[in-house]
C-alpha cells in the first residue's frame, strides 16, 4: 500500500513544476529537507526515480517521474475541486477558477463576465492566465487551468468547444490616416500601406494570409507579440494591423487608431470556453460556464465585433 500523504504530494508536485528543491522550499514556506524527504519516501516506494537531481542545475524529471507527477498533479486538482463544492453545500459558493485565456481577448472578453459573476458570487477568486493559443492548450491539458476562453483553431479530440461568438477580422489605422475618415476599408486599400504584424504562435499566417490569399503583397513594417504594441505602433502612424477581438471599449475614445471592417468577405474567428471532455467540473466552474451562456444568449459578446452591431451570436456548433 502506498504511504505519501496530501502533504508530500504537494512538496513534490510543486518540486516538479518548478523544478526546483529550494524554488519548492520557497513556495510553500517549508525546509528543503521536508522537500527533499518527501521525494525520497516516495521514490522508495514506487522503486523508481521520480528526478535527476544535478548540483547546481536544480532537479529534473525523469519520464517515469513526469507521468507520476501529472498523476498527483491530477489529484491534487481533483481534491481541490472536491473540498471546494463540500464547502458550497448549503452555503454560498467559494473556491477559485484558473481561467487560462488568449491573450488578444482579455481585454475585450472577460471584464463583463467578471463584473456580473463576482458580484453574485463574491467568495470566488478568478485567476487569469493569460497565454498564446498553443499556451492557452497546454495550461488546460496539464491541469493547471480549469476552463480556457480562446478560439475553435485550436480544439483537439481530447477537449469540448462551447462557442459563444463569431469575430471576423477587421484593419487597426491611425486616426490621422486617409483611410480613418472611411466607415470600411478594403484589404487592397490596405495593401498600399505597410502592416504592423502580430507575430504571436499561430497568428502570424493567419493575419497575413488574408492579404496574400486576395492576391496582395504584404509589407510588414514591424513584427510584435504585443497587442498593445500593436495598438501603439499602429497609432504612430507605422502601418495599419488587423485583429479579430474588438479593443475594450474606453481606449476607442482616447487612442489615435480608428476600428473598421473589412468590405472583403472574409471567415471570422469563432471564441468560445474551451475544456477537457469527460471531466465533470465542479460546482463553481458550472455556474460559470452557464452565466457566459446566459451572456452569449443576450448578445454581450456582440461588442467584440468591429462594424457588425446586428450581428448574431453563433449557437452550439460543435
Amino acid at each position: 500500500m502506498l504511504n505519501v500523504t496530501l502533504k508530500q504530494m504537494r512538496y513534490i508536485e510543486a518540486a516538479g513544476r518548478l523544478g526546483s528543491i529550494a524554488n519548492a522550499a520557497k513556495e510553500l514556506s517549508i525546509s528543503q529537507s521536508s522537500i527533499s524527504a518527501a521525494i525520497d519516501a516516495l521514490e522508495v516506494h514506487l522503486k523508481y526515480d521520480l528526478f535527476i537531481r544535478t548540483p547546481a542545475k536544480g532537479i529534473h524529471a525523469t519520464p517515469s517521474g513526469r507521468d507520476a507527477i501529472q498523476t498527483i498533479r491530477e489529484f491534487l486538482d481533483q481534491l481541490r475541486h472536491f473540498e471546494t463544492e463540500l464547502v458550497s453545500i448549503g452555503g454560498e459558493a467559494s473556491g477559485t477558477i484558473r481561467i487560462a485565456c488568449f491573450v488578444t481577448a482579455v481585454g475585450s472578453f472577460v471584464p463583463p463576465i467578471l463584473h456580473r459573476f463576482q458580484k453574485s458570487n463574491p467568495k470566488i477568486e478568478i485567476q487569469l492566465l493569460e497565454e498564446t493559443l498553443e499556451g492557452v492548450v497546454d495550461l488546460l491539458d496539464e491541469g493547471k487551468a480549469d476552463m480556457a476562453f480562446t478560439y475553435s483553431d485550436v480544439v483537439g479530440s481530447t477537449h469540448v468547444f462551447d462557442p459563444l461568438i463569431e469575430v471576423p477580422p477587421y484593419a487597426l489605422v491611425a486616426r490621422n490616416s486617409p483611410l480613418a475618415r472611411q466607415s470600411d476599408v478594403s484589404l487592397a486599400e490596405l495593401a498600399d500601406y505597410p502592416m504592423v504584424l502580430f507575430d504571436l504562435p499561430r497568428t502570424k499566417g493567419y493575419y497575413v494570409r488574408f492579404m496574400t490569399d486576395a492576391g496582395h503583397k504584404v509589407r510588414v513594417s514591424h513584427h510584435t507579440q504585443s497587442v498593445e504594441m500593436v495598438r501603439t505602433l499602429v497609432a504612430n502612424g507605422f502601418g495599419f494591423s488587423i485583429l479579430n477581438a474588438r479593443p475594450p471599449e474606453y481606449l476607442e475614445g482616447k487612442s489615435n487608431y480608428r476600428t473598421l471592417p473589412i468590405r472583403d468577405k472574409l471567415t471570422p474567428r469563432v471564441f468560445g470556453i474551451l475544456r477537457q471532455a469527460g471531466v465533470r467540473q465542479p460546482l463553481v466552474v458550472r455556474r460559470f460556464t452557464e452565466l457566459c451562456n446566459h451572456l452569449k444568449d443576450r448578445r454581450t459578446f456582440e461588442s467584440m465585433i468591429v462594424g457588425h452591431t446586428n450581428s448574431t451570436s453563433v449557437h452550439a456548433k460543435n
